[in-house]
Parts: C-alpha cells; structure tokens; sequence
C-alpha cells in the first residue's frame, strides 16, 4: 500500500492571516474608544471606604437640592419619608428612637401632597405626606413624564448610585460637566452635549474621525446653576457644591443601610480575630505536652 502526504502549507501563507487577524482585534478597541464617556472625576467622598461614613451635613444639602431642583421630575419610589430619620440618614436624631416621630420629618414630608382614598367616601383625595409614605412621584405615569420632558422618561433616582458605573463620582461628574458642543459635532433639538454622559458620538461628528469627541447626548438641560439653592450653612452655593451635596444624598439614598453594614462587619471581623487567638491560645494549651 502506497501512503501519500499532502504537501503542508507554506508558514508565510498561515502567518499573514493570523497577523492580520491579530491587527484588527488590536486595532479595535481603538476605535472603540472614540466613543466612550469620559472618566468620571474622583472625588474624595467622606463614605467612600470601609470606615467611611456620610456627612449629615452634606445630606441635608443633598436632600434640599433634590428637593428644589431634581423631584421637579426624577422620582425616587423605593425612598420614604422616614428613612430620612433612620440612623445615618440626613435628619436622623439619636434622641427619637422612631423614626415616623422625627420632627423634622415629619414637617418635610407635609410638603408633599400625597394622592389616596378617602377611607369613608372612597373618592380620590389628596392629602399632607407622613414620615410612612413613599417620595411621591412628579407624574402620574411614564407617558405623562415623557410628555413633560421631549420624549424622554427621567428614570428614577432610587437606586441611580448603584446602577452607574463610577456611583456618586459618575453622577456628580456628569452634573457638573455640561459643557458647550465641539464644533463639528451635530445635535438634534432637544439633546444637549455631556461628555461624561455614556454614548457614541461617531455618527453626528463631522470632523477628524480621529477627534471624536467623549461622552453623547442628554435630554436633560444642565439643571443647576450658581445661587440657585439656598443653603442653611456656610457651603458655598455652587453648582460644582450642588452636585457634590445631591450625588452624595443620592449615594446613600441607594443604600441607606451602607454605614450601619460597615459598622457590622468591623463587628464581625473583630469578633473573628477574638475568637481565631482564643483557638489558637487553646490548641497550644491542650497539645502543649504532645509531640507532634
């Protein structure tokens, strides 16, 4: 029986397409990067850490930025009253153990007219906000906030910290980095240029393909501006102050339990080195006349 072998392919044919293949997976996130948002600012959050905890100073700022400015159309249904009153949060007072009791609270919350039913007629009311309800939301559903804001639905602020990549560093980033549309750069009515906001630039930019722009469209206006706020304090009344105080409310409005989770696991950790020397001091007291 005669074998034959099929003459193996030349290396430099078998080179050339793996180079060129490995050119393009190179070159690709290249081009990718042309339409990437611009790294958020860091900016040295008092509860950033393991130890960290929040300024109750701050999120009271944070808490009447949003106040006046933002529940004109973000909503932040996962948020009540009350938690404003628990331990860590912006009015929380060591002195009333309920937190439906706060005072401050409690005047915060009759602000609010809150839609209900009237419990002997069953007609729609409205009535004053408690420390028991929910932020209420600006809209009565998602079409009429789209109406309200070009088509585009505000998304809710419960959780915001936690559902952007870069957290309070992303939100405050993006508020106070509004800046004027490169030139070249075609917007639609209605958008609004952010280089911090998530997007890809590449289809509306007339110039170098090479100087693509960060960021992408809004359709949120820059919503804050100097002097817009009054504070009760002496923090300078800013907008880059403004969206320090409002992304850090919204940070610990994500996770209103983060401090009191922290002081737990130090608990914990504590607690698990105590209990590993009292092992090993009892494992060299009952094996100390064993040879091992």
């Amino acid at each position: 029986m005669t074998l034959s072998f099929r003459k193996s392919a030349p290396v430099k044919s078998i080179l050339i397409p793996l180079i060129a293949v490995a050119g393009l997976a190179l070159a690709a996130p290249a081009a990718q990067a042309a339409g990437e948002a611009k790294k958020p600012r860091d900016i040295a959050f008092s509860f950033e850490g393991p130890f960290g905890t929040f300024d109750q100073g701050q999120l009271q700022r944070g808490y009447k930025v949003y106040r006046e400015v933002c529940a004109a159309c973000h909503s932040m249904n996962l948020l009540s009253f009350r938690n404003l009153a628990e331990d860590g949060g912006p009015f929380w007072d060591p002195h009333v153990d309920n937190p439906n009791e706060n005072r401050f609270v409690r005047a915060l919350a009759a602000e609010f007219e809150i839609a209900d039913i009237d419990s002997e007629t069953g007609e729609p009311i409205r009535r004053p906000g408690t420390p028991a309800d929910a932020f209420p939301d600006p809209y009565p559903n998602a079409t009429a906030a789209a109406a309200g804001n070009g088509g585009a639905v505000p998304p809710d602020l419960s959780v915001m910290a936690k559902a952007r990549k870069g957290g309070a560093d992303y939100i405050y980033s993006l508020l106070s980095g509004y800046q004027p549309a490169p030139a070249g750069l075609r917007i639609a009515s209605g958008q609004h240029y952010n280089p911090y906001m998530p997007g890809d630039l590449t289809p509306f930019w007339e110039g170098d393909h090479d100087k693509v722009p960060y960021g992408g469209f809004i359709a949120m206006a820059q919503p804050l501006r100097d002097g817009q706020v009054t504070y009760d304090d002496d923090a300078p009344e800013t907008i880059d102050q403004y969206s320090r105080d409002v992304a850090a409310f919204i940070a610990w409005a994500s996770d209103p339990k983060a401090v009191e989770r922290k002081r737990t696991g130090i608990a914990v950790l504590a607690y698990l080195a105590i209990f590993a020397g009292l092992t090993y001091a009892s494992y060299r007291q009952i094996w100390r006349n064993v040879k091992h």
